[in-house]
């Protein structure tokens, strides 16, 4: 487990729509493009081999999209190579971040200056979440899902632990990115699984107080 101390003032990011990462969660990610094999490289040599997930904001006429303000920095854990020199790599979060602002300079990809203050809960164990009512979750979870055309292992969705289920879930599940960084902001687990359980309903239900129908 990584402290305080081990953080880095800069680390390079990666703007990837709709890639959520969360402190103690996994995101696994296929690595093609030149600019971000460079940046797996130089993060390897690293003694904290951080990379920051950030969301990207659209910018009209098609310029470089900014970055929104808070990501997830990721340690990474598992890595393996291709024979044609992609990179299948794990990313462990350890904390999200504030964008202080980008850093000019000669590498292909982004990098940021940023800042940890008012996330060192982050860097702590797992969180529990004392409001959750998982029968509810699971209930509204089903309907979800089968409206989606999603499957998933329902027993280990059951016998996950608060933060792993609310986390995962908050991951994988087909959000928009603007509803993704909702849950990325989220101060404390509770909030995290109350903005999850309301864009669950907000799809089931379109704001019409109907469940969609297939």
């Amino acid at each position: 487990m990584m402290t305080a101390a081990d953080l880095p003032d800069t680390i390079p990011v990666f703007p990837l729509p709709g890639a959520l990462l969360l402190p103690r969660a996994r995101l696994p990610l296929h690595i093609f493009e030149p600019r971000y094999l460079a940046m797996l490289d130089d993060a390897l040599k690293t003694s904290h081999r951080l990379i920051g997930m950030v969301q990207p904001q659209e910018v009209p006429q098609g310029g470089e999209p900014r970055l929104q303000r808070i990501g997830c920095a990721g340690r990474v854990t598992a890595f393996s190579e291709t024979e044609d020199g992609r990179y299948m790599i794990t990313l462990t979060g350890v904390s999200r971040f504030r964008v202080r602002e980008e850093v000019n300079g000669f590498t292909p990809y982004r990098r940021a200056e940023i800042d940890w203050a008012g996330f060192e809960r982050d860097l702590g164990g797992a969180e529990t979440d004392a409001g959750f009512d998982r029968d509810r979750l699971m209930d509204l979870l089903n309907r979800f899902f089968q409206s989606e055309g999603l499957s998933t292992d329902w027993d280990s969705l059951r016998e996950a632990e608060d933060e792993l289920l609310i986390n995962s879930l908050s991951m994988l599940c087909p959000f928009d990115p603007e509803e993704k960084q909702a849950l990325l902001e989220a101060p404390c687990l509770g909030t995290r699984r109350e903005t999850l359980v309301t864009l669950i309903e907000f799809a089931l239900y379109g704001g019409r107080g109907e469940e969609k129908l297939q």
